[in-house]
């Protein structure tokens, strides 16, 4: 059942709306628009502690999904351990899997229900509906998709940078206390060779 035609939905469309244009989700995007597009969007419940997104996943990748109510938790695995970092925890207002929804790529992160969730979901079938039926709010919806994604990206490389920089002055500090440590062995090397002053045979010419 879509947002637009649930008999009790009404504030739910309302709320999907206008949750759908804050700065977690599509802050680009029309009042109006939004409007629309939630009428393409449908509602879905999800238990606390199932995973709604898993990174890698290439055969659930063809939906989006704005969260209403609850948490999300957002994981990536983390390279040479079998283990995960947790990347941010997401709730009302904030837009999960629009990447994917897009191109259909695996799943770059796992998003698991911190708690129960209420979610709108955006299939792409859905998504081709409103690009045949109202192909001027699906060029505007797209359009502040791309340019939400091309932020998260900027800020991804603002945070590489940020990493190399402090990777490069942790490794000018190593270096600098490797360099101590060496002149510190040299002397007690050097000392270690002499006699010591007081011993027997010390001062002898």
């Amino acid at each position: 059942m879509f947002l637009g035609k649930a008999k009790a939905g009404e504030n739910v469309q309302v709320k999907a709306a206008a949750l759908l244009i804050t700065s977690g989700a599509l802050v680009e995007l029309s009042a109006a628009d939004a409007r629309e597009v939630v009428g393409y969007m449908r509602p879905e419940l999800v238990k606390a502690g199932q995973v709604v997104i898993r990174e890698g996943e290439s055969t659930r990748n063809d939906f989006m999904a704005l969260v209403l109510d609850g948490e999300v938790t957002v994981e990536n695995s983390v390279a040479a351990a079998h283990d995960s970092m947790v990347v941010s925890v997401l709730g009302p207002g904030s837009l999960i899997g629009d990447m994917g929804i897009i191109d259909g790529g695996p799943r770059s992160a796992t998003c698991t229900a911190s708690t129960d969730l209420a979610l709108a979901v955006l299939t792409r079938d859905s998504l081709t509906r409103l690009m045949e039926n109202k192909p001027g709010v699906a060029a505007r919806l797209l359009l502040a998709m791309s340019k939400r994604i091309a932020d998260h990206l900027r800020e991804t490389n603002r945070k590489l940078m940020t990493f190399a920089q402090v990777s490069k002055a942790l490794q000018q500090e190593l270096d600098a206390a490797h360099g101590v440590n060496k002149r510190l062995l040299d002397q007690v090397a050097a000392l270690q060779g002499k006699p010591v002053m007081g011993a027997p045979g010390a001062n002898k010419l």
